[in-house]
C-alpha cells in the first residue's frame, strides 16, 4: 500500500477521530494535517507496521496529547456535530444543549483521559489496543477511564445542581 492509497482510504476516519479528541473540526483538521505530514515523512516505517492504521492512530493520539498550542483546548466550544447523519431529533434545542454540555465536560479532562474515553466509547477499542495506542499499560488505561468517568459524573452533578 502506498501513502496515497492509505491517505485516500483512512483520512475521513482519522478526521472523525480527531474531531472527537479535540472537540473542534478546525483543530481536528490541523491535528490530522500535522500527523499526516509526519506519516508521509516516515511512510516506510509506518507501512512496515503490523497495522499501519493503528500506528497512525497512535501517532495522531500522541500528537494530540503533546500538542502545545497554548490553552486552545480550554477555549473549544462545539461548532457542529462530527457526524450529522442519522434520524432528526425531536427537540433540536435540547439536543444542542446536551451536546454542548458533553463537549464542555470533555474539554475539562486531561488529554490522556479524554483520549482514553474517545478510544473506548467512540472508536470502540478494547483496553489492550488503547494501551498500545497511548503507549501505557492496560491498567493505566482502565484507571484513566475510571478517573475520567468519575470526573465527568462529579462535573455533571455540579452543572445540574
Amino acid at each position: 500500500m502506498t501513502y496515497e492509497e492509505f491517505a485516500d482510504s483512512r483520512l475521513t476516519a482519522l478526521l472523525r477521530y480527531a474531531v472527537m479528541l479535540t472537540g473542534d473540526p478546525h483543530q481536528a483538521q490541523d491535528l490530522v494535517q500535522d500527523t499526516m505530514v509526519r506519516v508521509q515523512l516516515n511512510w516506510r516505517r509506518v507501512a512496515r507496521a503490523e497495522s499501519p492504521e493503528r500506528y497512525v492512530r497512535r501517532m495522531l493520539t500522541n500528537q494530540y496529547v503533546d500538542w502545545r498550542r497554548g490553552s486552545w483546548m480550554r477555549r473549544v466550544l462545539l461548532r457542529g456535530e462530527p457526524d450529522e447523519s442519522g434520524p432528526p431529533a425531536a427537540d433540536h434545542a435540547q439536543d444542542a444543549v446536551d451536546r454542548d454540555q458533553v463537549w464542555s465536560l470533555l474539554a475539562r479532562l486531561p488529554r490522556r483521559q479524554r483520549a482514553s474515553l474517545v478510544l473506548r466509547y467512540y472508536e470502540d477499542l478494547p483496553d489492550a489496543e488503547i494501551a498500545e495506542i497511548l503507549g501505557c499499560a492496560v491498567g493505566t488505561v482502565r484507571s484513566s477511564i475510571s478517573r475520567a468517568l468519575a470526573t465527568l459524573r462529579a462535573e455533571h452533578l455540579e452543572v445540574c445542581s
